[in-house]
């Protein structure tokens, strides 16, 4: 009986083997017949929910795990298309713009969208006020007449509002969903709302993937959306893998762990074109790089001084900071890109001129120059390490007496002290929030911009105040191109800001990851990318 038993013991065990070992050659098979793309890219993550993010990361995100009434052409930014909503009409006034939604469009979970999610998105959002509710700024009213129709009321005239619904702010959430997290879109919504907790952890949209997980400073994981209401993306997961440093990139990419980079700089451009399998995706990029001195003289020292500020646009050596920049790379005339509609183009960008900025300084009583300190985060955006951006400034503003001293420091620690306005002197980038000139007049009193350098309305001439708000509110193209030139003449002669630089965007990849790699709104848009098969 003992051996009947060890016999029939052994074969039990080894039966359990054989299944296990089938199990698992069963997952490796589906492992490989699973699309997957894996995308390295320098995490910064402030929030997931769209009503307070405003950072990269989640940007790049929320394009595919939400949807927006309206959107651009998946390669350009050059019109508006329907996503959301299939059409619209504005008002004679251009104060009333009426949306007609889609009526086959599901959230995640196989709940219909209607104008009712709409309309508790976009209240939530202005509720909520959080970095980016300045977005929602000229909404009076959003309303819904019926199930698939939305009312938008303004209180002033907005040229930009359309350029502003594509941005994601406006991703339109499963209320009921968000509701039960914890979710508000009350007046109170700033307190009141629960719900950001749940955005890392899970999705409530309609976009063509779902938020499967996300660890800090590791990976955010995204599947694919089993009820996305349009074409099934290519990709069933997409993995954001969290690679701080270009070269750990480019060591990645060639090694085959990752599909698409999305940090590498210029000079290691020619190495990877070189390498067998890889190419260089290159285009210009809407980022402005600059130089922001604060207003209050109690944190920035001598700095507030216009004609130190002034001084300080004239010392920069603009042509080094191209070269460090490399191909594609240009000199902005004031802070609005070139390429923009009504920007001045490069041939009215400033020059270096040592003798102005050393006259300048005299005039403000430094004869002999001050010393400072330049704080800047430990950062690689776009392919340029903003260390090696600042120690640049260290030898430039040395030229004419100015000894500066760098203070790096952690990027969320740092956008949170810059937000709070008590930054003397700082070196960091912007990225439009939408497409739109009108997104720049962000970096003038009263405005976010110039709130946190402290450059305050009450400080402010009358008549550039009056020049805002007429840029603000003119829906008329040709008047708008001149009054966005009074602007940028402003901006090169005045103000707590020298935008120094407009870097180009390296997105290196494997060759046979093919689709559309950079777009200015949303970056990455991974939903386009497929795989040659």
């Amino acid at each position: 009986m003992m051996l009947v038993r060890l016999k029939t013991r052994r074969v039990m065990t080894l039966l359990l083997v054989l299944l296990t070992t089938m199990a698992l050659s069963l997952a490796a098979a589906r492992a490989q017949d699973e699309k997957v793309l894996v995308v390295g890219s320098a995490e910064f993550v402030d929030s997931f929910d769209p009503a307070r993010s405003y950072s990269p990361t989640p940007i790049m995100s929320l394009q595919v795990t939400y949807d927006t009434l309206v959107t651009f052409p998946a390669d350009s930014a050059d019109k508006f298309e329907p996503r959301i909503a299939k059409s619209w009409d504005v008002s004679e006034d251009n104060l009333t713009y009426t949306f007609h939604l889609r009526d086959d469009v599901k959230f995640s979970d196989g709940t219909p969208l209607t104008a009712d999610d709409v309309v508790f998105s976009f209240k939530r959002f202005q509720n909520i006020k959080g970095n980016p509710s300045f977005l929602a700024a000229t909404i009076a009213d959003v309303s819904a007449t019926d199930a698939t129709t939305v009312v938008l009321k303004l209180n002033a005239t907005d040229p930009a509002i359309l350029a502003k619904l594509v941005a994601w702010p406006f991703s339109i959430v499963n209320s009921k969903v968000i509701k039960e997290q914890g979710g508000s879109d009350a007046a109170d919504a700033d307190t009141s709302d629960k719900a950001e907790a749940f955005f890392a952890s899970g999705s409530a949209g309609s976009g063509p993937y779902i938020l499967e997980s996300y660890e800090k400073e590791s990976q955010l994981v995204l599947v694919r959306n089993p009820n996305y209401w349009g074409t099934a993306p290519y990709f069933d997961k997409v993995i954001y893998q969290n690679i701080p440093e270009a070269a750990a990139q480019k060591v990645a990419l060639e090694a085959g762990d990752i599909d698409v980079a999305l940090g590498v700089t210029p000079d290691q451009v020619d190495a990877i074109n070189a390498t067998d399998g890889l190419s260089v995706y290159t285009t210009g990029a809407f980022t402005l790089y600059y130089l922001a001195m604060n207003r209050n003289k109690e944190y920035s020292g001598p700095l507030s001084d216009p004609k130190v500020e002034s001084a300080v646009r004239y010392a920069i050596d603009y042509e080094g900071f191209r070269k460090l920049a490399g191909p594609g790379a240009v000199t902005p005339a004031a802070m609005l890109p070139a390429g923009m509609f009504a920007a001045y183009g490069t041939d009215k960008a400033p020059a270096r001129d040592l003798d102005k900025a050393k006259s300048l300084l005299a005039e403000a009583g430094y004869p002999d120059g001050f010393e400072t300190t330049l704080e800047y985060p430990t950062y690689t955006q776009e392919g340029l390490n903003i260390e090696t951006l600042a120690q640049k400034f260290v030898s430039d503003l040395a030229e004419v007496g100015i000894k500066v001293k760098l203070v790096p420091g952690d990027i969320g620690t740092f956008i949170e002290k810059v937000r709070a306005g008590n930054v003397g002197f700082f070196l960091v980038w912007w990225q439009p929030d939408y497409l739109d000139p009108d997104n720049y007049l962000y970096f003038l009193p009263g405005r976010n911009g110039g709130t946190r350098v402290q450059w305050l309305e009450k400080d402010a001439e009358p008549s550039l105040l009056e020049l805002r708000d007429k840029a603000l509110s003119e829906v008329n193209p040709d008047e708008r191109v001149k009054l966005f030139a009074q602007v940028q003449d402003y901006w090169q002669a005045n103000g707590p800001y020298a935008p120094f630089l407009q870097g180009s965007i390296q997105v290196a990849h494997k060759n046979d990851i093919q689709g559309v790699f950079r777009h200015p709104q949303w970056l990455l848009d991974v939903a386009t990318l497929s795989r040659v098969e």
